[in-house]
């Protein structure tokens, strides 16, 4: 066992790794989504290919690695491993999110021996599919969504697979960004292995395997621990996903979670059958969302390793919303992973009320925008990712216009956005009144007009929350649903279904208007004072402040 002086500057230093890939990856990118947006994450494992270290970037994409690793170290063992190798796959059934995430693993060396891999997954603008960017919402097969990689060696020794480059280029819209993007992920892992190596040499092989284990058993007693302060019990609750696109019904997720001493099993077995359209949650997906919420809830200071994963038992049914079957359609699956960290944050408010938050705008609405920029003909791809209301807590207020659960994206600025591509953007704002009332207010939603330079331009998205509101809790208000309208307040406007796929002309004006979020706790206890801020701010109209806090200026 290492001190655990050793042990925590090993940690840091093999999150500085986690890092530094990242920093890599955002730098050498090439589309906007990796450069702003920041859908990405890194990952440091050892040799048994159990995470040790995670970047500060997206906690969605991470909890696939273990379901990932785990087949890959049996796919490749140590002799069929070499310095400069790179594997990727984005193959949703065997450890993957969506087609549009390509994971990147490269084994990791020192002084000849294998001790780790070091891995990255990119959200990329495009792999192919019936539509630019891969986000159309209501498809029925995986088959439609893209390319669907298995695992492969990208890259052996250094040298890339200049057949598997061709295979791929062959089947994307943009090659020269997208292959860009897939060499950055490349550059990431190189820098990955040397700054690992780096700490080997600095520390020594015995050492760093020592504290790598230690700090796992670490986080492992962190969330008994945690566990064990908590009431044990039986807690059950559910949401819903409005609908997959195609049939007009909801879809119900039910979480009922039991924690009994210090272990914790989380049951999803009773949600409903796989959608028909493509808001299932792949089977990673659905363990990245109850890890993400567990920690969060249980122990949010503990290193996010494997070890925090260790007493908790996630149970699924083959066929399910959460665990769905091939060749079920999976690319709007943040529909449904949202939805289970809503749902068990409503389970565990009678346990611990002042940890969890109210309901959020609860879904990740992705659009993608595909055609021909009309001054160079050549194709261009835009997908973006909009943020809505943050859930009130006990003790704060929403943050407006942020994420929900699970992702940590960055928004895409105007200014790159109408540089890069043939739109404008007329509007960007916050929607007032759109915050649940509370004795803390759910944050305000985002509106973005986005008006089309070019003639014949796609657009796919999937969203949610636009029939069923965002909760509120202990007596706090719903916050406001989302909606999507083309060319609003014009005699040919027209309301725009939450997921689908759409061609529109130029001078159309697509408005996208996400949900807000739930208030916590009863308006009527809200300090005047915020009130009176708020007014002033404009985040909610007197009319508002007269109706749900009885507030008149």
């Amino acid at each position: 066992m290492s001190d655990l002086v050793t042990m925590q500057v090993i940690r840091y230093g093999l999150e500085q790794v986690a890092d530094e890939m990242g920093n890599t990856l955002v730098r050498t990118g090439r589309s906007t989504i990796i450069t702003e947006i920041k859908d990405i994450s890194c990952v440091v494992t050892d040799a048994r290919g159990q995470t040790v270290a995670q970047a500060h970037h997206t906690p969605s994409l991470l909890a696939g690695f273990e379901i990932t690793m785990k087949a890959l170290v049996r796919a490749y063992p140590p002799d069929r491993l070499a310095p400069g190798d790179v594997i990727v796959t984005n193959d949703p059934y065997t450890g993957g999110q969506h087609i549009m995430d390509l994971y990147a693993i490269a084994p990791a060396f020192h002084a000849g021996r294998l001790v780790g891999f070091v891995g990255n997954i990119t959200h990329h603008s495009d792999l192919g599919g019936v539509a630019a960017g891969g986000v159309a919402g209501g498809i029925r097969e995986i088959y439609l969504e893209g390319l669907r990689l298995p695992m492969v060696k990208l890259v052996k020794a250094g040298a890339e697979d200049a057949e598997l480059f061709a295979v791929i280029a062959n089947q994307i819209r943009v090659p020269e960004k997208t292959l860009g993007d897939i060499r950055a992920q490349v550059s990431s892992l190189m820098v990955g292995c040397e700054r690992l190596d780096r700490l080997y040499r600095r520390w020594g092989a015995d050492t760093m395997a020592t504290a790598q284990a230690d700090l796992l058993d670490y986080s492992e007693r962190r969330m008994r621990a945690g566990l064990k302060a908590l009431p044990s019990g039986t807690y059950v609750a559910e949401d819903f996903i409005d609908d997959d696109g195609v049939n007009d019904r909801p879809i119900r997720i039910e979480t009922r979670i039991t924690i009994a001493g210090d272990a914790v099993t989380v049951d999803l077995t009773g949600s409903d059958p796989q959608a028909e359209g493509n808001t299932n949650s792949t089977i990673a997906n659905t363990h990245a969302a109850v890890y993400y919420a567990l920690i969060a809830l249980v122990d949010p200071g503990a290193p996010p390793n494997s070890g925090c994963y260790r007493p908790i038992e996630v149970l699924t049914r083959a066929g399910s919303i959460v665990h769905p079957r091939p060749p079920g359609a999976v690319a709007a699956r943040t529909n449904a992973s949202t939805k289970i960290v809503e749902a068990m944050m409503k389970a565990l408010a009678p346990a611990i009320p002042g940890r969890v938050t109210a309901g959020s705008h609860g879904q990740i609405s992705t659009c993608g925008f595909g055609g021909r920029h009309p001054a160079t003909g050549e194709p261009f791809v835009f997908t973006d990712i909009q943020g809505g209301g943050a859930a009130a807590r006990a003790t704060k207020d929403g943050a407006d216009g942020q994420d929900c659960h699970l992702p940590r994206f960055m928004n895409t600025p105007v200014e790159v956005t109408e540089r890069q591509f043939p739109v404008r953007i007329e509007r960007y704002e916050f929607i007032a009144d759109s915050g649940g009332a509370g004795t803390w207010r759910g944050g305000l939603a985002l509106r973005r007009d986005i008006r089309l330079l070019a003639d014949r331009v796609s657009f796919a998205r999937y969203g949610d929350r636009q029939k069923i509101a965002p909760f509120g809790l202990c007596g706090g208000r719903d916050g406001a649903r989302g909606e999507f309208w083309l060319n609003p307040d014009t005699p040919g406007a027209r309301r725009l279904a939450s997921k689908g796929l759409d061609t529109l002309a130029r001078g159309d004006l697509v408005s996208i208007r996400l949900p807000g979020a739930g208030g916590y706790g009863d308006p009527a206890q809200r300090d005047r004072a915020l009130v009176r801020r708020d007014l002033e701010d404009e985040k909610i109209s007197p009319e508002a402040a007269r109706r749900e806090y009885g507030f008149d200026a």
